[in-house]
């Protein structure tokens, strides 16, 4: 099954402009609409402005949890069935069961791999109900 990728619009959450950069020009490359944010307030004014269909958060932004952030956006109308992918340079050896349990689909470690980024988020888009 192919996707128009020019309809998903993907929510990358990072505290760091590279990693922020990094994540828009690969998914942009690959035909993607992809949507800013530093930290927990451009979150939600990005979130309240339009709704994503994926968001992407590392787990650790400055002074807020990535974990808490997304939980807090998944309560807002319309924002429940949204599919959250972690992303961290964190080595905390249950990090990856606490981003399962906190309805994330995937965890990708940092620095991330380009192909194997688009392989996930094709795969989320593609199988939307594999979300917690």
């Amino acid at each position: 099954m192919k996707m128009n990728n020019s309809q998903i619009t993907v929510l990358a959450i990072d505290d760091e402009a590279g990693v922020l950069q990094q994540i828009s020009g690969v998914l942009e490359g690959a035909g993607y609409r992809c949507h800013c944010a530093h930290d927990a307030r451009s979150a939600g004014e990005a979130v309240h402005q339009n709704i994503p269909d994926l968001i992407i958060a590392d787990l650790n932004l400055a002074g807020h949890s990535g974990l808490t952030l997304c939980e807090q956006l998944k309560q807002q109308a319309n924002m429940a069935e949204v599919p959250v992918m972690y992303l961290s340079a964190a080595q905390v050896p249950d990090i990856i069961r606490r981003s399962h349990a906190a309805g994330g689909t995937y965890y990708v470690r940092k620095p991330f791999d380009a192909p194997v980024l688009l392989e996930l988020v094709e795969k989320v888009m593609l199988v939307p109900h594999l979300t917690a």
